[in-house]
């Protein structure tokens, strides 16, 4: 049919052709893509810590779970918490403070021997959520079952972190400069080697993690950190949060960023524990955040400032696990990676993409 100049109009096909090969359908790719990425991210986030809620707190009671007082008040806990408080009975105090460096429990109850008291000693370092959730149910629960109960903070938070959000803060930014910076590695350094490539990585990784301690704690004085453990835990997260978009750049390109944004900031740093403890996650959450690098990150650090001597080599197989597999992943399909350069026999280098 003659359109209204008088010529032929163009049939369906061959405008979707044109939309096609136009620079609009990447375009509106990214519009969507980018649309549903925003409302992922304030869900994920609001989701798991707008309103944190107790499912399981460990907790430590020294004496007999027999005794009345204690079995009163810790079972006035989980009515007024609507959660389980799983009891580990211990003989004495000093057991019991051992389990809380350990990270086992997060409060002790101690039940005084012909008294009608108890005695509620919570560790802010453990976990600042929790801490303040059984602050604010202690003293109403023991005026209800009639049991005096005194509360004090064994293990409170360091001046310069009185919310515990400065290591979450932390391993945040290690997480998200490890995996830009191996994206601006991609756009102006394309021609890397695979081996250089890697060594970049490490080498940005190892730079990155001292600046952040040193900000943190030399020039902010935010929070004291054993400062060598905590740069290495930064530069390990760092170079694994880069190897991690390495690895799903090699495997499907241009769109890495989707899957390391899925994995490392949609579900691992809400995951991670730090602004919200593990005890007040949803409970999936809480299980699979342990396992993902923010994770591990978030763990190893807040171990090694708050738990001198009492650190875990749990965390540091999770971000050694991600950091190898990812490199064993990109070495083995090296040939995928869009960026790299052909190699001269003589040992030179060529300038073209390999």
């Amino acid at each position: 049919m003659p359109d209204h100049a008088g010529g032929e109009s163009s049939p369906p096909t061959q405008g979707w052709d044109k939309f096609k090969e136009s620079p609009f359908l990447p375009a509106a790719v990214l519009v969507l893509i980018v649309t549903a990425a925003a409302a992922l991210f304030a869900g994920s986030y609001t989701y798991t810590m707008a309103d944190p809620t107790p499912r399981s707190i460990p907790t430590a009671l020294v004496g007999s779970p027999a005794q009345p007082e204690g079995r009163r008040f810790l079972d006035g806990m989980e009515k007024a918490l609507d959660t389980a408080v799983k009891v580990r009975t211990y003989d004495t105090v000093a057991e019991a403070r051992t389990a809380v460096e350990e990270q086992q429990v997060f409060a002790i109850v101690d039940v005084r021997k012909g008294e009608r008291a108890v005695v509620l000693d919570l560790s802010s370092a453990s976990g600042a959520s929790v801490a303040e959730v059984l602050a604010e149910a202690a003293p109403a629960v023991g005026r209800q079952t009639g049991v005096t109960v005194s509360v004090r903070d064994i293990n409170p938070l360091q001046e310069g972190d009185p919310r515990g959000l400065a290591i979450f803060y932390v391993s945040l930014a290690a997480v998200i400069t490890g995996f830009v910076g191996a994206i601006q590695l991609g756009v102006h350094a394309r021609a890397l080697t695979p081996v250089e490539r890697i060594a970049c990585t490490a080498l940005y990784a190892l730079l990155g993690g001292f600046a952040i301690a040193a900000t943190v704690d030399w020039l902010l004085g935010a929070l004291d950190l054993p400062f060598v453990e905590s740069w290495l835990i930064l530069a390990v997260t760092m170079f694994t949060s880069g190897m991690v978009f390495t690895m799903f750049n090699t495997l499907v390109g241009r769109w890495a960023m989707l899957p390391t944004w899925g994995l490392m900031v949609l579900l691992g740093n809400p995951s991670s524990g730090g602004a919200v403890s593990w005890p007040l996650l949803p409970s999936p959450l809480g299980l699979i955040g342990r396992w993902l690098p923010p994770g591990g990150s978030v763990n190893a650090q807040h171990t090694a400032v708050y738990f001198a001597g009492h650190q875990h080599a749990f965390p540091f197989l999770v971000l050694a696990g991600w950091a190898v597999v990812s490199c064993g992943v990109f070495w083995n399909w090296r040939h995928r990676h869009p960026g790299g350069r052909e190699t001269r026999p003589d040992g030179g280098a060529d300038a073209g993409a390999a």
